[in-house]
């Protein structure tokens, strides 16, 4: 019954240059993790690195979002602490690791490219 199968396999031809077909067909793959790198893993990464460095320069008097949704301005911070506090209303302060701040919203320091202090 499945002897008539055999030739039929045999008489197919054998495809040429498959070292070319199976490169080409990763193309595709390692264009779309290019394309992810630089539309989603770059930019988060470079926030990252803009957040730290925002956290290393926290001073007093600047605002702050935590994790969890606290607004706050900072009260008191040291390098080389990992703790910060934070006012969130009048005469409430909290302490809060420096790691759970996810944004700054102003800063005190002043840009280094500031024209207008030249002025």
């Amino acid at each position: 019954m499945s002897n008539f199968l055999i030739p039929a396999a045999y008489a197919q031809s054998a495809g040429g240059g498959g070292s070319m077909s199976g490169i080409m067909s990763f193309l595709p793959f390692i264009a779309v993790f290019a394309i992810m790198y630089f539309l989603l893993i770059r930019p988060q990464q470079q926030r990252q690195k803009q957040l730290k460095s925002e956290l290393k320069a926290l001073r007093r008097g600047d605002r702050i979002v935590t994790a969890g949704g606290v607004i706050g301005v900072v009260q008191r911070s040291r390098e080389d602490s990992a703790e910060v506090e934070v006012e969130i209303a009048p005469n409430v302060r909290v302490m809060v690791l420096r790691d759970t701040i996810s944004t700054v919203l102003t800063s005190t320091a002043k840009p280094a490219n500031d024209e207008s202090a030249k002025k």
